[in-house]
């Protein structure tokens, strides 16, 4: 439906009451590694989660509570809901997994390129910075909780929803029909919501200490990856009629592609307030010229690392070996990705399809070319 026709997500209602222990470690969306241990400093359970999707699947069956009490670093809250909602663990992965692939497509061509450092740290100690980088995939991976789980209530995977039950948009036609199955972007909205920022709103930090300001910074910016799906469905519409006539249009509402979304993001990546903490305990703009951030854009606390160098303490992985542009005066360029340290050439074999044909009926067939390239790595 169009973001116009219908009302912005409000807080939405509690899907289960949450529990209450302060914990002193920041990590994004709470998910813990649903299998294995995680490094002390991790903090990505989240990402760990997509890489480590669950081999046991009948423990998801009601009653088992192993699976909940099995996975580490779930807050309070989080597992009461991880009991309530067992069926929602697997979606929730696979939101995870997509949000690790679009945001290593989003900053393919940048120093840091979102690279996942193993099965179970994932990102690894950058994620521990409030920087840039870390926003987005904060709101990212939030956005892929919200897609993953409308997505399978509209496709009966869940028990506890079903079709979207959004109202008729005013705009479309009277002749057209409102039905067909919707994706539940309502519920995936506010149960993304519900279990995501559990283990922020648990914390209780000092007011006006470091640690909140990471703690807001995170709750906004899964708030801003939420709304990007929200913000990004529309009404899909099928034609009904005797060849093709599309007399009679059936409409529902969809959710968007997911690379929309990170596109979206990637937008509010490039445009994400500095912010600090007040004495009140409020996020504040760093520099007043700028206008306040609305819900739906990303803040950071922290500078980010130029990502240059390898560098143990930040998790910076560096640029050296990375494949650059020498044409390029963009990020992707050898200057700029290299960080003025030179590059490598050397010449690669490419094999492509070429000289394709269309054959009756019904199958292209195709030669194979072979072309040998210049290619460029930093030193």
């Amino acid at each position: 439906m169009p973001a116009s026709s219908r009302s912005s997500p409000g807080k939405g209602s509690h899907l289960a009451a949450r529990g209450g222990e302060s914990e002193k470690r920041i990590q994004p969306l709470g998910l813990a590694a649903l299998v294995g241990p995680q490094p002390p400093w991790d903090v990505s359970p989240c990402r760990s989660l997509a890489m480590n999707p669950i081999q046991r699947p009948e423990m998801y069956i009601i009653g088992a509570q192993p699976v909940c009490s099995q996975l580490p670093g779930l807050s309070p809250g989080q597992r009461k809901l991880c009991q309530l909602y067992q069926e929602h663990m697997v979606f929730i992965g696979e939101g995870a997994r997509s949000a690790i692939k679009e945001c290593q497509y989003q900053f393919r061509q940048r120093r840091w390129n979102c690279s996942t450092v193993d099965n179970t740290s994932v990102f690894g100690r950058v994620m521990k910075i409030g920087s840039r980088e870390t926003a987005f995939t904060y709101a990212v991976s939030a956005a892929g909780v919200v897609n993953a789980i409308s997505r399978a209530c509209r496709e009966g995977e869940l028990s506890s929803c079903g079709c979207s039950r959004t109202a008729r948009p005013k705009d479309l036609p009277r002749d057209w029909l409102w039905g067909g199955c919707g994706d539940n972007v309502e519920y995936g909205y506010r149960f993304a919501k519900e279990f995501v920022d559990a283990k922020e709103r648990e914390k209780n930090y000092v007011r006006g200490s470091e640690e909140q300001a990471r703690m807001l910074m995170n709750l906004q910016n899964n708030e801003a990856g939420r709304r990007a799906v929200y913000k990004l469905a529309d009404v899909a519409c099928k034609c009904h009629g005797v060849s093709g006539s599309c007399s009679l249009k059936t409409c529902w509402l969809q959710l968007a592609d997911f690379r929309k979304v990170g596109d979206l993001l990637k937008e509010k990546y490039d445009s994400a307030a500095a912010m600090r903490i007040s004495r009140k305990g409020k996020l504040e703009l760093v520099n007043n010229r700028f206008n306040m951030p609305t819900q739906e854009d990303l803040v950071y606390v922290d500078p980010s690392p130029d990502y240059c160098l390898r560098n143990e303490t930040t998790g910076s992985l560096g640029t050296q070996g990375r494949l650059c542009n020498k044409t390029s005066e963009g990020m992707d360029g050898c200057e700029l990705m290299c960080c003025g340290r030179g590059y490598d050439q050397f010449k690669s074999v490419q094999v492509e399809r070429c000289h394709c044909k269309f054959h009756w009926c019904c199958y292209v067939k195709c030669k194979k070319c072979t072309e040998i390239v210049d290619q460029y790595v930093c030193k």
